[in-house]
């Protein structure tokens, strides 16, 4: 790579980085005046998670902003006042919840690591995001749902603003540890979706698993097991045999 083309990739990442900071201040900004003035942080939190959890379950059709309010101890008309309807509070909800998604991935991203060791990070943020937040999963395939039937206005934007950059922030560190000889010769355009699936699967799943295999899996034991066995599956996966740059989590 030339120095132009390094200068122009950190200029590029710079740019993406200011972008989302802008976008993750807006939303951070929206979800503020919900509340009542001088409220406490922990109240927006409240609002947040309020809005995050009935949406995860009922959907945006069913999903109703008095169970809201009364979830964040909030006055209704205030969702109103600041929101114009269900389908913008929706919106200031993905937001929020992709854009800290983004951030704690590009924090590896970003890094100076090598590429075998940043690819496992990368993966053990991603797992450690999910298992801190279950209720994205179903937001997230709440919206694909929708998307797939024509009816979501949001998903050009998420796709643009963070599955988008992720995946090719994924996708140069999978083709220059190939070029290392580190990695094995994979597609990313197969092996970041399964990557992604691997993790993101568990959780959707736990009533399945609960019931297939008579134990709750999302107590912290059981996580921190597949937390190791997710991290096992994907190196043997990604990482040639003879590499010496495996970073040995299957230890």
């Amino acid at each position: 790579m030339s120095r132009s083309e390094s200068r122009d990739d950190v200029r590029r990442r710079r740019e993406e980085i200011r972008d989302l900071r802008r976008q993750m201040r807006q939303s951070r900004h929206e979800l503020r005046r919900m509340g009542s003035r001088g409220q406490p942080e922990e109240s927006r939190a409240a609002i947040l998670r309020a809005v995050a959890i009935e949406f995860s379950e009922q959907g945006i059709a069913g999903a109703r902003t008095d169970a809201i309010a009364r979830a964040a101890k909030v006055n209704k008309a205030l969702l109103y006042y600041y929101f114009q309807d269900k389908e913008t509070l929706y919106g200031a909800v993905l937001d929020e919840a992709f854009g800290r998604m983004k951030l704690a991935i590009f924090q590896v991203l970003d890094s100076s690591l090598p590429s075998s060791e940043k690819i496992v990070a990368y993966v053990g943020a991603y797992f450690d995001f999910i298992a801190s937040n279950p209720i994205y999963p179903r937001l997230m395939q709440r919206e694909m749902m929708r998307a797939r039937a024509g009816d979501s206005v949001h998903i050009e934007r998420l796709v643009k603003s963070y599955f988008e950059p992720i995946y090719h922030r994924v996708s140069e560190l999978l083709h220059k540890g190939i070029r290392e000889g580190v990695f094995r010769k994979v597609d990313p355009a197969h092996f970041v979706p399964s990557m992604i699936a691997t993790i993101v699967f568990y959780f959707s799943s736990a009533p399945v698993m609960r019931r297939l295999f008579h134990f709750d899996p999302l107590t912290p034991e059981r996580i921190a097991e597949r937390r190791a066995a997710v991290l096992d599956f994907i190196s043997a996966a990604l990482f040639k045999p003879c590499s010496s740059a495996n970073p040995g989590v299957r230890q």
